[in-house]
């Protein structure tokens, strides 16, 4: 039989190490994150550098002023497709990480539960006698901020759907003016 202190102890430990797991996993999504936007960032930098010179070398190269404005309003069009592009893959980016945010995080949030709903079980059955309201009372607590907890997941996740359907509507709306501006251009 383990007495009290042995039993707190062990789920410290298990706790602490639970965390120390967590925050290791986290910062190894967040740092895959990061290297997946720096990439993006670092290819899309060198794909407009390359675009924009040639760009400029066909602009610099037309004689006709109406050539020129034909030519700079058929080169806007893709440029606004690129910026679309961009913007639907960083929020592609950012949507995956937070995804991996929220199941490491509730798979921690499930294994603690587990073991301190063990603990909690195994302290009540060397619980002295009259100690019963106070263990009740500890697993009503427990069985509140899981709730709480599952409450304010699913308020985040709402949150996060409407920003990325928020999102989706900016980059439509924007890709149907960018569409409208270029047919203008082109008359």
């Amino acid at each position: 039989m383990f007495t009290l202190p042995e039993n707190f102890s062990t789920a410290t430990k298990a706790n602490f190490e639970a965390q120390l797991e967590l925050m290791n996993t986290l910062s190894a999504k967040a740092f895959e994150g990061m290297e997946k936007i720096i990439d993006l960032n670092l290819n899309v930098a060198k794909a407009s550098l390359e675009e924009t010179s040639a760009a400029a070398a066909q602009l610099f190269a037309v004689k006709d002023p109406q050539a020129f404005f034909t030519l700079s309003a058929a080169q806007a069009q893709p440029t606004a497709e690129k910026a679309l592009a961009y913007g639907r893959h960083l929020a592609s980016i950012t949507t995956a990480a937070q995804a991996e945010f929220t199941k490491a995080a509730e798979a921690q949030l499930a294994a603690t539960q587990t073991k301190v709903v063990s603990l909690v079980d195994e302290l009540s059955k060397n619980a002295p006698a009259g100690s019963e309201n106070a263990i009740a009372f500890v697993k009503s607590a427990i069985g509140n901020a899981s709730a709480g907890y599952e409450q304010m997941t699913k308020g985040s996740k709402q949150v996060a759907e409407t920003i990325e359907a928020n999102v989706n509507a900016a980059v439509n709306q924007f890709s149907q003016s960018a569409a409208k501006v270029s047919k203008a251009a082109k008359k």
